[in-house]
């Protein structure tokens, strides 16, 4: 069958795998990366065809940055074509559907939302906002960067534990606090100068699989992109991971572009993002993108 563009630059290849597709979809098991598998291919393309209709331009935008990186590049530069173009779509008539459609909202402070304890050489961090599913706050990431600067400056620790308290590891960002800054250009300089992916990526280069995500529940968007940074990532059977940015308008911005493809290729990335579908741990640790079941 002939590739179906269903965006700009949005490509669907059926049956064989096509490297030049954004993605491949399949009604047959296998490993391929460039490869989804899933139960009918005609109800999997509506439901794409759907989505890049209402969001074109992330969509677009999502293809045209995966195709750019390298997964095998510094990180740092990676992290910042990422955030650039998440600016772009901040600007975009997308993003700004999404707050229209979502209304005013104001930011929940909740107290000490990271907690850091260290034990012999083991530094824990555990996200602490369960009332929100540990959904990814401002101050949540000054915490967590606060809590990672402790281990990325003192070589005595030899191990970094990343998970989270209450009914999930963290289910993406605060959505009542997205449209707060300023402008698109000042929310970049904050991603990037304030970047906990950045320092993860540091940490898992000189830890390894010591530097270790634990994670349940929902582990979804900035959540599964910092995880997917860590040298290992156990998850429980209640796990459920997903990208659901597009629906926003936008693409991932916690560096997810770059984790996540690391470890299940731009294809299976793609499709994460641009169906907005969420799948289980054994899927996940079939592609790649956990370590462990536990």
């Amino acid at each position: 069958m002939t590739p179906i563009e269903l965006a700009d630059g949005v490509v669907v290849a059926v049956g064989s795998p096509c490297d030049d597709a954004t993605l491949t979809l399949s009604e047959e098991d296998g490993d391929d990366r460039r490869v989804i598998t899933v139960p009918s291919v005609s109800a999997a393309l509506d439901e794409l065809r759907d989505r890049c209709a209402r969001w074109p331009q992330a969509a677009a935008v999502c293809v045209d940055v995966l195709r750019a990186l390298d997964p095998s590049a510094p990180v740092y530069g990676s992290v910042i074509t990422e955030s650039l173009a998440y600016s772009t779509l901040q600007s975009g008539r997308e993003f700004a559907r999404w707050l229209a459609e979502r209304g005013p909202a104001a930011p929940v402070d909740i107290p000490e939302p990271v907690q850091a304890e260290r034990v012999d050489d083991i530094l824990y961090v555990r996200f602490n906002r369960p009332q929100r599913h540990n959904a990814f706050s401002t101050d949540a990431r000054a915490a967590l960067l606060e809590a990672l600067e402790v281990a990325r400056l003192d070589p005595s620790v030899r191990e970094v534990v990343l998970s989270g308290n209450g009914p999930s590891f963290c289910s993406g960002g605060d959505l009542a606090e997205f449209g707060t800054f300023d402008d698109p250009a000042s929310a970049h300089l904050a991603r990037t100068r304030h970047s906990p992916a950045l320092v993860l990526a540091e940490l898992t280069a000189r830890l390894g699989k010591r530097c270790r995500a634990e994670v349940h529940g929902q582990v979804l968007g900035s959540g599964l992109e910092m995880a997917a940074f860590c040298g290992e990532v156990r998850c429980r059977g209640d796990a459920a991971f997903g990208l659901p940015e597009l629906g926003l308008g936008l693409i991932p911005g916690a560096g997810g572009t770059v984790s996540v493809t690391r470890r299940i290729g731009r294809w299976r990335t793609a499709y994460l993002v641009l169906s907005g579908r969420r799948i289980d741990p054994p899927t996940a640790l079939r592609w790649g993108l956990i370590d462990a079941i536990v």
